[in-house]
């Protein structure tokens, strides 16, 4: 059986929760990626990815219309999977589904007008009146009204299951490949030029809703030479950090993306892995994926009382209220003096997500779900 995945847009990280279904199902069935890429490259982290794409342009209506055309007439999977309640993956699914039938299922791993609505009237006015984007308010606002029509929901989190019924399937990871017993630390803190220092691990994109001002807040106020902040994925070092940061060059690694198959030696380096979510209209119908990264490699994290956490974490990390500075602050000088405690809590991080978090969970929950909507006549 073969199953057509549609990504909204394949450049940038919305391809990462795509990928990794796509990946564990390609264990069983033929797959595909679809959809647009509107950078006109694959994302990079995974530009390598082993798994069959097929790339559109994007643009702005009317010269999007003939593109979902197009998208339509190569979709030849028995299955449909749409990744997100966007128009350009769920839209083109629905679509697809009422031509030829076919089965299709949604993930949902964000609550897409939620990164609308931080805008605030005004701005959800005029974004609201933006009909010109494919990807834009008014349309991913009809795309949730037309959710019921999917044969199957999966969603990322409690939030999301709440409002849009369904299986809830959090970012599993391969904890095969993400083991810290295959790294060493000094000698990856050599390589990555922070030897004998204390790192405290930043993942993804700075931006505001992600706690990385409130982050760098902290850090200003450590007073302590032999601690580093090492931040992964700012394209534009810290342009988009409003924070003023004072922390000495050899205090502070700022990277860009790295491909997926670096992360597990760049997240051994990390005496502590932070996740700062603020509580917004972003994040609440979010889990960040980088919390079952560095779980699967150990990692003490400190992270906030926000969406799943609590719940992901447990009694395996340490917890702060969003936004709090000081605590964040408190929490980070904690585990850095008190290694043996944070070992512990990275130990059981790791158990925890070998037993509930492994790519073996996703996988026997996807595959279940797509059983309930194989097509019955078998593909020629």
């Amino acid at each position: 059986m073969k199953i057509s995945f549609l990504c909204f847009d394949l450049s940038d990280n919305s391809l990462g929760r795509a990928a990794l279904l796509a990946r564990t199902l390609a264990r069983h069935h033929e797959v595909e990626l679809v959809g647009p890429a509107k950078q006109g490259r694959i994302w990079y982290p995974l530009e390598d990815l082993d798994l069959p794409i097929k790339t559109f342009p994007w643009k702005r209506y009317p010269a999007f219309a003939p593109t979902v055309r197009q998208m339509m007439r190569v979709l030849d999977g028995d299955v449909l999977f749409a990744c997100k309640l966007r128009p350009t993956s769920f839209g083109v699914g629905l679509l697809k589904k009422w031509a030829s039938e076919k089965p299709l299922l949604v993930d949902i791993d964000d609550w897409e007008l939620g990164f609308f609505y931080r805008a605030g009237f005004w701005g959800r006015l005029g974004r609201f009146l933006n009909f010109s984007n494919p990807n834009g308010l008014p349309h991913t606002w009809l795309m949730e009204k037309l959710v019921g029509f999917a044969d199957g929901i999966t969603v990322s989190n409690a939030f999301l299951e709440n409002r849009f019924p369904g299986t809830l399937l959090y970012h599993c990871r391969d904890t095969s490949i993400l083991d810290p017993d295959k790294f060493d630390q000094d000698r990856t803190k050599e390589k990555l030029g922070v030897k004998n220092k204390k790192v405290v691990m930043f993942l993804g994109t700075p931006r505001k809703h992600k706690g990385v001002d409130d982050l760098v807040q902290a850090m200003n106020q450590m007073d302590d030479p032999d601690v580093c902040l090492f931040i992964i994925g700012a394209e534009d070092g810290l342009k988009n950090i409003s924070t003023d940061c004072r922390l000495k060059e050899d205090q502070l690694v700022v990277l860009p993306m790295i491909p997926f198959k670096d992360l597990p030696e760049h997240l051994a380096a990390a005496d502590v892995v932070v996740i700062p979510q603020r509580r917004t209209s972003d994040t609440v119908g979010q889990m960040p994926a980088k919390i079952f990264d560095a779980m699967a490699m150990a990692k003490p994290i400190v992270s906030t009382r926000v969406s799943d956490i609590p719940d992901v974490l447990d009694d395996c990390g340490y917890l702060v209220e969003p936004g709090n500075v000081s605590q964040l602050k408190e929490a980070i000088d904690h585990v850095l003096h008190h290694p043996e405690e944070a070992l512990a809590k990275g130990k059981k991080a790791r158990e925890r997500c070998v037993a509930r978090y492994d790519i073996k969970v996703m996988e026997k929950q996807l595959l279940d779900l797509v059983e309930t909507v194989r097509p019955k006549t078998k593909r020629p």
